[in-house]
């Protein structure tokens, strides 16, 4: 597949394969925009079938990252990586700690924190190699493990959306299906029944959603069936491409609020949604939580939790200017999220220009 011409559709700027025969590493870089600041977005590890499905996959997700920092109002821009293979197999010390050595070979213009397939462990590895690795542990001067900000992002957009949709931001009794809890969607789970909610989930990994179920008392269901249960909210939290057009027919929900990234699977699918009635909160204005909390590590002074949570509560807030401007504009919740994202690269980033950065010593 050639790189050059998704990189020119796409809008990004540089687009770094990276390989060491000693350790196995194969993984992809990719920096959308530098125009608010240095890129900044996790490693997802994953056994991508080829290079192609890869590359597909770290571009889209490096273009939401720089939408996702500036909708959040951060001074970062939007990057991605890709490690291709096994998580359960590839992650050696010794591979991690190559592919921190790549990464720091950039210079600061891309700075890297766990996704799916890497955790905070991982992090801890490549800080060994790089400064970097975000969301390292705390004694290593890193914010930890950032599913937990994430998760209170989504239920911070939650409650806007429940004002926009039925007039109040109370949780309880409202109907929630969760596709997918892991660290982040378990994480919403607990905060949902805490708030009263009636919560179903499904996860690829059945006995992971029957200890969910055992610990809280949810409903599981058939993952492949999840998006058809009757509900208030169905909510996203796993991989990307879950609202297409054979599943967008089959929703029985009132709207959609929930983690996972790219969760549209075609351009199409905002305004399929919005044609049948359902309020759709974008996906990286809803999971903004994560990179807020990881902004906060890089910020002067260091990392500080109350700061940080004080921050990610701002997620609702977004979450109901975007709505607003959606339905004042006749626009889709993407559209208006996009244009509140472009907006601001384009006041704030007029003031830039390309250049290395260096975030660690702005503290």
């Amino acid at each position: 597949m050639p790189v050059l011409q998704p990189m020119v559709e796409g809008g990004h700027e540089q687009v770094v394969h990276c390989h060491d025969p000693s350790t196995g590493l194969r993984a992809i870089i990719a920096i959308h925009s530098t125009r608010l600041g240095p890129a900044l977005g996790g490693t997802r590890c994953l056994p991508y079938p080829d290079e192609e499905a890869a590359l597909v996959d770290v571009l889209r997700l490096a273009r939401a990252m720089t939408y996702k920092a500036a909708v959040a109002g951060l001074d970062f821009g939007g990057g991605k990586a890709v490690i291709i293979g096994d998580p359960a197999t590839v992650k050696t010390e010794a591979l991690l700690r190559a592919y921190g050595r790549f990464v720091d070979t950039l210079g600061g213009r891309y700075l890297t924190a766990e996704d799916v397939g890497t955790s905070q462990a991982d992090m801890d590895l490549m800080r060994r190699e790089t400064t970097r690795a975000t969301g390292a542990s705390r004694w290593l001067g890193g914010s930890g493990d950032p599913s937990a900000a994430t998760a209170a992002g989504v239920l911070a957009a939650m409650r806007s959306v429940g004002r926009h949709v039925a007039g109040t931001t109370a949780l309880a009794g409202v109907r929630v299906a969760i596709a997918g809890v892991g660290k982040v969607g378990a994480g919403l789970a607990r905060r949902l029944v805490d708030e009263g909610a009636s919560v179903t989930v499904a996860d690829t990994d059945g006995a992971r959603a029957e200890a969910l179920s055992a610990e809280l008392g949810v409903q599981v269901v058939d993952p492949t069936a999840v998006h058809r249960v009757p509900c208030d909210v169905f909510s996203p939290c796993a991989l990307g491409g879950a609202l297409s057009r054979a599943t967008i027919p089959e929703l029985a929900c009132r709207a959609v609020v929930g983690a996972a990234n790219n969760q549209l699977a075609d351009p199409d699918a905002a305004r399929l949604l919005a044609e049948r009635g359902i309020t759709y909160a974008p996906d990286f204005v809803v999971n903004a939580g994560g990179i807020i909390n990881i902004a906060e590590e890089l910020a002067p002074g260091g990392y500080d939790p109350d700061r940080a949570l004080a921050r990610v509560a701002v997620v609702g807030d977004t979450t109901s200017a975007v709505l607003r401007s959606a339905v004042a504009q006749g626009l889709t919740t993407v559209e208006a999220a996009e244009q509140l994202a472009e907006r601001r690269i384009g006041a704030v980033g007029a003031t830039r220009h390309l250049r290395t950065f260096d975030p660690i010593d702005r503290r």
